[in-house]
């Protein structure tokens, strides 16, 4: 195998960033076969050297996979559901990979995946404030008191939810950016203002964008997005 920077060392194995990687490296928290490494351009041999954070040691383990699926309506998001179709269908890759998160069945647009249990962990508990942005069309024009009552909090589920960014699309449509994710919570909400959701899409999951993908489809994050979500994890 051959030598890799130790900042990518670092990436690879699920530990952070290339970018946390380097502050790591630069506040002498890194060693290698016992010693403190501080220099970016250092390498590593994979295979035998001993590598490890404030004492910790690190190692390559499986590869670290992270997917955008774009979930069509009808699938439920689970590993295992006898009898309903679950989105792993739709993903083909050699990795076991697990759903960050849940888009109710009847709810579309984007979904991660990933094999990572630590940022599974962080993106998918409620105390990291992770962003995720909805569009959603509803049956009858909403109002604008309707749509500020939903901004403030509504009580759902013997609690209250906290307050959200509303955007106005049209009479029927608008955009909603939650940092928590209570059972059908866009749905419930919708009902307490006397509406119906009509189409519930995820179209953003923290800094990862559904964009164009077509429903059904899915693709690997780029380098740039994995980046960015094991940031989050610094």
């Amino acid at each position: 195998m051959p030598m890799v920077r130790l900042q990518k060392y670092l990436s690879a194995a699920g530990v952070c960033s290339r970018r946390r990687g380097e502050a790591l490296i630069r506040a002498g928290r890194v060693h290698v076969n016992g010693a403190i490494v501080a220099e970016l351009g250092a390498k590593v041999d994979p295979e035998r050297d001993r590598v490890a954070v404030d004492g910790i040691p690190v190692a390559l383990g499986q590869k670290a996979v992270y997917i955008a699926l774009h979930k069509p309506p009808g699938y439920v998001t689970s590993c295992r559901h006898p009898g309903k179709r679950i989105v792993l269908e739709l993903v083909e890759v050699p990795e076991r990979v697990f759903p960050v998160g849940r888009l109710d069945k009847d709810s579309t647009g984007l979904l991660l995946l990933t094999n990572d249990g630590r940022l599974h962990h962080r993106l998918s508990h409620p105390s990291f404030d992770h962003e995720k942005e909805y569009d959603v069309t509803v049956a009858r024009p909403i109002s604008d008191g309707a749509l500020q009552r939903m901004a403030k909090g509504l009580p759902i589920l013997n609690t209250r939810t906290r307050p959200a960014e509303v955007t106005r699309v049209s009479e029927k449509r608008f955009r909603i950016v939650l940092k928590e994710g209570r059972n059908r919570q866009i749905r419930r909400m919708v009902g307490r203002v006397g509406n119906e959701v009509v189409t519930l899409a995820r179209i953003r999951f923290a800094g990862i964008r559904l964009g164009s993908l077509p429903e059904g489809a899915w693709r690997y994050l780029d380098d740039h997005e994995v980046e960015g979500l094991l940031d989050s994890m610094a």
